[in-house]
């Protein structure tokens, strides 16, 4: 049987009402009239606060017990997504839709045994497969796996993208639409940015940058794995009819500017380290083994500079003093990243970049690049100027009509 397969992902807000689900519903009747066979994953209902939100469970239980009992934990928030999937089915069952609920295990999602952040073995598609030829809508719980001796697991946060990008990887799925709150991939956080715009198209390359750069739109694994599987991502609103945003291979770079988008990470610390002999790799390792993650590196004979998170002031002090180090710290710092598959091989830009910054009275803290990415870091304070003033300058700004 030669089949048209489409695996649709809802997240947590999309399925956490009876009428958010009416739309889940209209999507994949949608795909039926298309003549696609969809396949549909779920995540767990609603946000923290609502009963079936995987944070609500995970409050049931004691911080000791998480730490101490991740096998047991991960059976507990594996039930968000598994009550998601039955809900889902009695809904496309009311509107004429034949579905089967499955758990990822069930699905045939084999993972190693590493509890709370699995990984992906291999999918099994033959359960899959067969409900299709049934002329069932199988819907099933992302987010989750099984192991080889049975045990549930989750995949980390971000799973339920991850879920449906390696099933329609394993299911040779025509495409994988991501169906969220937002319209697409913006050019910049709408929050921030009042006049960001919606990005039609992307590489995987340049949206893989964003996403682990910060945006939260969709997850980096899910964009790796459909990237290496050659599928086509969509990115949707789930309760508003628009386009959205795909994410493919090549796009057609004659429509876009240099830059396609711009993210952000808050909660940065600047580090300077000052050390005569220069001997970083002694440094460093202790760094590593402490697992303090080093980004915005710069080394010089007998200096060094680099941020880390926050979160790990303390830690990379503590190690700075035992070494009896000289060292500063700037805190409450955000890097910016400007993404743009154009870009490469274009001079100048970084020294447009830091012009634009210059003239709107932003300190620019310290900058790196590779070929399609340049970051910047600068103070909390300066944020939303600095992204307001280079989208702007970079010709992203939406069109008023």
């Amino acid at each position: 049987m030669n089949m048209k397969i489409v695996v649709q992902k809802f997240g947590g807000t999309s399925v956490s009402t009876k009428d958010r689900r009416k739309s889940v519903i209209k999507n994949i009747r949608e795909a039926i009239k298309e003549g696609f066979l969809p396949v549909v994953v779920v995540s767990a209902m609603g946000r923290k606060g609502e009963p079936y939100a995987t944070d609500t469970l995970l409050s049931l239980v004691t911080e000791e017990f998480k730490e101490e009992n991740k096998l047991a934990t991960d059976l507990l928030m594996c039930t968000g997504e598994i009550i998601s999937t039955v809900v889902m089915s009695n809904d496309l069952l009311e509107e004429g839709i034949d579905a089967i609920p499955l758990t990822g295990g069930q699905a045939g999602v084999l993972t190693t045994d590493k509890f709370s952040d699995s990984r992906v073995l291999e999918v099994d598609t033959k359960l899959i497969l067969e409900q299709l030829e049934k002329g069932k809508v199988p819907v099933i719980a992302g987010f989750q796996g099984v192991t080889e001796k049975g045990y549930f697991t989750t995949l980390g946060r971000g799973g339920s993208d991850t879920s449906a990008a390696i099933i329609g990887a394993a299911l040779k799925a025509e495409k994988v639409e991501i169906y969220t709150d937002v319209d697409g991939i913006m050019t910049a956080d709408p929050r921030i940015v009042k006049k960001a715009s919606l990005i039609d198209e992307i590489s995987y390359n340049e949206v893989f940058q964003l996403a682990e750069q910060g945006a939260k739109v969709i997850h980096p694994r899910a964009v790796e794995v459909a990237m290496k599987a050659g599928i086509p991502l969509i990115i949707k609103n789930t309760l508003v009819d628009c386009k959205g945003t795909v994410i493919k291979a090549t796009v057609d770079e004659s429509k876009k500017g240099i830059i396609s988008g711009i993210t952000h990470m808050k909660d940065r610390i600047q580090v300077t380290v000052e050390d005569g002999k220069g001997h970083w790799d002694k440094l460093f390792n202790e760094i590593a083994e402490n697992d303090i993650s080093l980004d915005l590196i710069n080394i010089f004979p007998a200096r060094s500079i680099f941020t880390i998170d926050m979160r790990d002031q303390r830690k990379i002090e503590e190690i700075l003093e035992n070494e009896n180090l000289e060292y500063t710290i700037v805190e409450s710092c955000s890097k910016i990243s400007i993404v743009g598959n154009r870009m490469r091989g274009v001079p100048g830009v970084m020294a447009k970049i830091i012009a634009i910054l210059s003239d709107n009275e932003v300190e620019v803290l310290q900058t790196a690049d590779s070929h399609m990415t340049i970051w910047c870091l600068v103070r909390d304070c300066d944020l939303i100027k600095a992204i307001n003033c280079l989208h702007r300058e970079f010709n992203l700004d939406r069109e008023e009509f």
